[in-house]
């Protein structure tokens, strides 16, 4: 049995080493395949992609990303919700769950 092979990742840098320079073509796209250890299909997809993404370099980027949203709402409803089950946990105990009576096997009832 032949040991099963784990799939390379690339980085990015990498991937536009490679697309670059077959976009060059300063060497046939074979020997870069073989200099670089990857198949020519491979390259061709990268220099694709590549291709139809060169547009994004020159538009305009937005206005300094996304603006937080404010979490001080959510904690409010985290810190109520919590009193509210611990309130509820007192006043009905669970029924169904472990219990730490006398005679159940578990705290210091035994």
């Amino acid at each position: 049995m032949t040991p099963k092979r784990t799939r390379r990742r690339y980085t990015a840098e990498f991937k536009a080493e490679v697309a670059l320079a077959a976009l060059t073509e300063r060497q046939p796209l074979a020997e870069l395949a073989a200099h670089s250890q990857l198949a020519t299909a491979q390259i061709t997809r990268w220099k694709l992609q590549l291709r139809e993404q060169a547009t994004q370099v020159f538009t305009e980027a937005p206005a300094a990303g996304m603006p937080l949203p404010d979490v001080e709402p959510l904690y409010a409803a985290i810190g109520r919700l919590q009193m509210e089950n611990a309130l509820l946990k007192k006043r009905y105990p669970d029924e169904h769950g472990p219990t730490t009576g006398p005679g159940s096997g578990l705290g210091p009832g035994r």
